[in-house]
């Protein structure tokens, strides 16, 4: 199942680029970042109370709670730098080379996770950063 909720994330990840690409056109990109941003808080949340996974905040603990916010914060410049960088690129490349995040995540969850290094894994990050090297040169 979980590879069906990741291809069905490219997916919508790549919409996030051309719908952004056209909405940015003539504003600040940080302005639409915080437009973008509102949008989700509240399509977010929404989900979260029509679930009933609101009743689940109290057992949060500290590491719960730090880690998410420690996420947020990465999100949060993830977001303005890649706005930014579609405000001055093509979205094509902007999102390929965004793609490195995957093989970011490779290396951070082999080295922080200590997930195992599966070869296949391996080799489809190599050819991630392969083709982010080709498009930005």
């Amino acid at each position: 199942m979980w590879k069906l909720f990741a291809v069905l994330s490219a997916l919508f990840a790549a919409l996030t680029a051309i719908l952004a690409k056209v909405g940015i056109q003539g504003i600040d990109s940080n302005l639409a970042t915080a437009i973008r941003c509102v949008v989700i808080i509240i399509f977010v949340w929404g989900i979260v109370f029509w679930n009933g996974a609101v009743g689940q905040i109290p057992a949060l603990s500290m590491k719960n709670w730090t880690f998410l916010i420690l996420s947020g914060f990465a999100t949060g410049l993830s977001w303005i730098f890649y706005f930014r960088a579609l405000q001055l690129g093509d979205a094509s490349k902007v999102s390929a080379v965004d793609k490195l995040s995957v093989a970011f995540a490779i290396i951070l969850a082999i080295l922080i996770l200590r997930e195992p290094a599966d070869p296949k894994v391996l080799a489809g990050g190599a050819l991630i950063v392969l083709g982010s090297l080709i498009i930005i040169w």
